[in-house]
């Protein structure tokens, strides 16, 4: 089979999941990314390996649709919330990062010759790290959640959104004239700028009632199709005004960030996102020119050095002005050293608008695969020593984390006041239970109760793991730190589905933002004890149990259907549940008693009636 073009689709489609089936668990059973495979698939397949198919850009549109819809899933991931509480890292940290060395790598590119528009695009393509390589290392050492992964975290989110007016500008700089100006293109940039404003507005005000109504049709299959229309919707419109389609699906996402359907439209593409991201790298290992980079392997390697070199070094000072810990700055610097999947995007962006040749092209192409394949083995090489450095900064956490006999039914994160009450429950119903906390005080004053309390932070994925949260049928996150809580089960809800999450709530606020993670039915601590409270001042006013009982009940089903509704409908869903709110038409209950206005003063001559109180609404 010598062309695509040739062969039926039912062939090519084989051909290219059965390489993909073959190289990607190859090199996830390596610890490696699954980037690298479709890239190792695609140089096989591709004309300098087997020779399967000749025409890598006859894929290449099909392909793209795949970097279309992997930034559709960024924007949705960039909750303009979490944008607003990163900011300093993420404009700060992340903007410096990619000025310096984008900078820095423009000079040593400079030496070797590029010049112009070339120039720019590759050292702005080598600046970029790999995102997707990144968070996986992030995530199978559970640090996203430590400050080395929220400072990369930071970094990466800065890179992402840079990407996207990056390529969407690379196409207008291609259509300037060496000696005209940009007058005559006035008009194109005022249609494109248009039309990201006509985008934008679609979608705060159209997309979340679309979805709405197409949800009441109950259809998944309609859910899907509308997510996709929405993704290739906004792409073919930037595209028509030519910037980049990328932006379009961006654009999409970030308005949907915010969204009920956010978590729903994210599944829905998936799939589609994954496999044509595969198809894309897949096209770009084809495009590799074999005989070119054996023609200049020194130059390759040397390149694929100097960059991570130069990287790496760049982002440990950044980190450093920042007061990061040294193990802290070598963990990210060694992370972010990698050239990002978007170099594969720049790249032949670059050499078709005629940036560098093609030749060039090939060349820059095979540096960034290079130092995608050795970034995470130097981070995998250097942790043991990373991890030696990090505990001799422990200031005074002299506490091995030990975990031999560890692995009851039930895990309990965190023994504070609250932890300590859940954990007397489940041991007078003779449950076998594993507790972890990280304060050292906290775990010997526990001891001398007799009370056997394991040393770990239960941010660790690893830590969990090892304190048996894979055979646990339940896991009691008990902690008061509410972002801490949050991160712990969102990693808990992707890593251990088997267990059931009992988490401690901080307010109302932390309790929605469980239920987004996937958290079912946060327990919030200073609402069950008003209930209490409340029930009890109700018995002291004379009201019989039962009543108070009953009345207790009833406040508890009206509050959890209306934290049920604002999950679905935003802070002031469920208002009318309210006794006595304010923003409802009428109350739902009746007042028993008629109010009274309590800042008129009253009259000397006529004494206020006893038992007069305010109405619902003054209250």
């Amino acid at each position: 089979m010598a062309d695509p073009s040739a062969a039926s689709a039912t062939t090519s489609t084989l051909v290219f999941l059965g390489a993909a089936v073959a190289a990607v668990p190859l090199l996830r059973f390596a610890g490696l990314s699954a980037v690298l495979g479709y890239l190792l698939a695609g140089i096989v397949i591709g004309p300098s390996g087997l020779g399967l198919f000749r025409s890598p850009d006859a894929l290449r549109t099909v392909a793209e649709l795949g970097i279309v819809m992997f930034l559709f899933v960024i924007g949705l991931e960039l909750k303009p919330s979490k944008l607003v509480s990163m900011r300093r890292d993420i404009l700060g940290l992340g903007l410096l990062q990619v000025l310096v060395t984008g900078i820095v790598l423009a000079m040593a590119l400079y030496i070797l010759g590029l010049r112009g528009a070339g120039l720019l695009a590759m050292a702005f393509a080598f600046a970029l790290s790999a995102t997707a390589i990144a968070l996986q290392v992030l995530n199978e050492r559970g640090a996203l959640a430590t400050a080395y992964g929220q400072k990369s975290f930071a970094v990466l989110l800065f890179q992402d959104m840079a990407i996207v007016p990056f390529i969407a500008l690379m196409p207008l700089l291609a259509g300037l004239p060496g000696g005209g100006g940009m007058s005559q293109h006035l008009p194109d940039i005022a249609l494109a700028f248009g039309a990201l404003a006509a985008l934008v507005l679609a979608g705060r005000y159209l997309l979340n009632p679309f979805f709405r109504l197409l949800a009441r049709a109950d259809a998944r299959e309609v859910m899907t199709a509308a997510a996709l229309l929405v993704v290739l919707g906004a792409a073919e419109a930037m595209h028509a005004v030519g910037l980049s389609a990328a932006l379009g699906a961006f654009v999409a996402g970030l308005m949907l960030a915010e969204s009920n359907f956010r978590h729903q439209l994210e599944a829905d593409i998936e799939p589609f996102r994954g496999l044509l991201l595969g198809l894309f790298f897949m096209s770009v290992g084809m495009s590799i020119d074999g005989q070119v980079v054996m023609g200049s392997l020194a130059f390759v390697f040397g390149m694929a050095m100097l960059v991570m070199g130069l990287k790496a070094a760049l982002t440990y000072a950044l980190l450093r002005i920042y007061r990061q810990p040294v193990a802290d700055a070598v963990r990210a610097s060694v992370l972010l050293s990698t050239i990002g999947e978007f170099a594969f995007v720049i790249i032949p962006l670059a050499g078709t608008l005629g940036f560098i040749a093609p030749r060039e092209a090939t060349l820059y192409a095979a540096i960034a695969a290079i130092t995608m394949f050795l970034g995470p083995v130097l981070v995998k090489l250097a942790e043991p020593v990373l991890a030696r450095l990090a505990e001799r900064q422990k200031p005074d956490e002299d506490m091995a984390e030990d975990f031999d006999g560890a692995g009851g039914e039930v895990l309990v994160i965190g023994f504070g006041r609250f932890g300590q009450v859940a954990n007397q429950m489940l041991l007078a119903a003779e449950r076998n239970v594993t507790v972890i906390d990280r304060n050292i005080d906290r775990i010997r004053a526990a001891g001398r109760f007799g009370f056997k309390v394991y040393y770990g932070d239960g941010r660790r994925l690893d830590v969990l793991r090892a304190a048996g949260a894979e055979k646990a049928a339940v896991i009691a996150i008990c902690i008061d730190d509410r972002e801490a809580a949050s991160t712990i089960a969102e990693m808990a809800v992707r890593a251990f589905p088997q267990a059931k999450l009992v988490v401690r709530a901080y307010d109302r606020v932390h309790a929605l933002d469980l239920m987004e993670r996937g958290v079912r039915n946060p327990i919030r601590e200073t609402f069950e004890g008003a209930l209490s409270f409340g029930r009890t001042a109700l018995m002291a006013l004379g009201l019989s149990e039962d009543e108070s009982e009953s009345i207790r009940l009833d406040i508890r089903r009206r509050d959890i259907q209306r934290l049920l509704r604002q999950r679905d409908e935003g802070i002031l869903g469920g208002t009318d549940l309210l006794i006595g709110a304010t923003l409802a038409p009428e109350p739902l209950s009746e007042p028993k008693r008629k109010g009274r206005d309590l800042t008129a003063r009253p009259k000397p001559a006529v004494p206020a009636a006893h038992g007069e109180g305010v109405t619902g609404e003054s209250s």
